[in-house]
């Protein structure tokens, strides 16, 4: 099993609304057009994660995503793909569709943003509100 543990925080602007992606930044920063933004200031971008993890990514392999915000916990499934990029410095972004670029964490998820489990999204409206995103690939 490869495991990596992202932490980020909340933002006044947090809607998680988007219907076909789900995102994690390093940014400092949400405008309200980020909507498909679930937190920001998160301590690793797609070049951050490890070289196996990206490696196992890349064979296609399933990755459970999940988000913890205090007691509560959703969870996302999504797939790895041959095409992924891993290397951007501040986003992952987590798509229904099976479209790629620099950005892109995984593909064919079963949730976007808008399919989070709202009581964690209130909470992330709170900037004081900690979340931490576990993704795991068995």
């Amino acid at each position: 099993m490869l495991r990596e543990v992202i932490r980020c925080r909340g933002h006044e602007n947090v809607r998680a609304t988007h219907k076909s992606t789900l995102e994690f930044t390093k940014e400092d920063y949400l405008t309200p057009r980020g909507d498909c933004i679930l937190c920001i200031e998160a301590d690793k971008g797609l070049n951050d994660l490890s070289d196996e993890f990206k490696a196992a990514l890349k064979a296609g392999r399933k990755l459970l995503i999940r988000i913890k915000v205090g007691d509560l916990v959703d969870e996302v499934l999504a797939e790895g793909s041959p095409e992924l990029i891993l290397d951007h410095p501040h986003s992952m972004v987590v798509r229904k569709s099976e479209y790629i670029d620099a950005r892109t964490l995984a593909i064919r998820a079963n949730k976007a943003a808008k399919d989070i489990d709202r009581r964690i999204v209130e909470l992330l409206k709170n900037p004081k509100t900690e979340a931490e995103i576990e993704l795991t690939i068995e």
